[in-house]
């Protein structure tokens, strides 16, 4: 029996597949510009200069400073080069943070976007926006914010070193995971979820074994695709607030930490939510978390937020601004247990 649900799907246009980066040109006519600024991290500075040599005049050029976590200050530096050369749309090349980047330029300029994207982070599917100022990152909604288009090519991601694919798939999973007991899940973003999990829980293996499995780094990208999709259709709970607590307040590494919390998270919720969650539980031996945790582990993953620079005494401090702003979660949400959570996170513990 299918229960009464709403669901409202995002629009974008997608682009899948080897060598669909050249495309890139074409598409931005489409939109009507003929003057995009090409935005990327300063890591991935020479391949947005070349991508902005080949689109020759439909490029004014690059700023390749977007950071993690999306800094307020950094978009408004962004805006002086855009307004500056003149630019009518944005071509984001890269991860998280430079989609993070584009987004926040449109949020304040209504601009296209166009993503090339690179990780597996999923961002450059949801009208999502996180941004960090003075310490604090916040969370908006809005259409502007969503890219009008969006091209994978797993060609561009044979590079992607493998920690890198690791935390970056695990960061996509937490989307899905979180998606399969969201208060307005629906039957289709709970498809999308199993099938995004099983994608990149068979192609991540493969990537660790051999980095330039094509088959494999496609796989991960419809997997991050899907996962993405899910991000953006439905709503996140305790996994992505302690995320954005941990990124905005003490500027933990965004995938990393994903990885980390995501087995710890998922058994939590567990508790409250077995019966949807058990899909994806039996993709990892049939129980969520030690399933989860054990993968990632075979993966080489960040294991502990420890490892990835949490001292110890910023625990207490980051469980009182978890329960700050009250929001849903499937089982209730008390300081003790968050508390709790996050001890056993931190020193990496194996859950049940």
């Amino acid at each position: 029996m299918v229960t009464a649900f709403e669901a409202s799907f995002n629009p974008g246009r997608i682009l899948f597949g080897s060598g669909a980066s050249a495309r890139i040109g074409p598409e931005i006519a489409r939109l009507g510009c003929s003057r995009a600024l090409v935005l990327s991290t300063a890591f991935q500075k020479a391949d947005a200069a070349a991508l902005a040599d080949r689109l020759g005049q439909a490029s004014v050029g690059v700023f390749a400073q977007a950071a993690m976590h999306t800094p307020v200050d950094v978009t408004e530096r962004a805006l002086e080069v855009y307004h500056a050369l003149g630019a009518d749309c944005v071509v984001a090349l890269g991860g998280g943070s430079t989609i993070g980047l584009g987004k926040a330029m449109a949020r304040r300029t209504d601009c296209p976007q166009l993503v090339i994207a690179t990780t597996y982070a999923g961002s450059e599917v949801t009208p999502i926006l996180g941004e960090t100022e003075n310490g604090l990152k916040t969370t908006m909604r809005g259409p502007q914010i969503l890219p009008e288009v969006v091209i994978y090519d797993p060609d561009l991601t044979l590079g992607l070193p493998v920690a890198m694919s690791v935390s970056s798939g695990l960061n996509a999973i937490a989307h899905a995971i979180e998606g399969l007991y969201a208060q307005d899940r629906n039957p289709v973003t709970s498809l999308q979820a199993v099938e995004g999990i099983r994608a990149l829980r068979d192609a991540l293996g493969v990537i660790v074994q051999t980095p330039t499995d094509a088959a494999a780094r496609g796989l991960a990208l419809y997997g991050s695709w899907l996962c993405g999709t899910v991000l953006g259709t439905v709503g996140m709970s305790l996994h992505h607030k302690l995320c954005h607590t941990l990124g905005g307040s003490f500027n933990m590494p965004h995938a990393e930490t994903h990885a980390a919390l995501i087995p710890h998270t998922a058994a939590f919720n567990a508790q409250a939510a077995a019966e949807v969650l058990q899909p994806a539980a039996d993709l990892f031996g049939g129980t969520i978390g030690a399933g989860l945790w054990d993968f990632a582990k075979s993966l080489a993953a960040p294991m502990s937020l420890r490892d990835l620079g949490l001292s110890e005494n910023d625990l207490d401090r980051a469980a009182d601004l978890a329960v700050k702003n009250p929001y849903w979660n499937p089982r209730p949400i008390d300081r003790e247990s968050i508390r709790a959570l996050l001890q056993q996170a931190w020193s990496g513990q194996r859950p049940l």
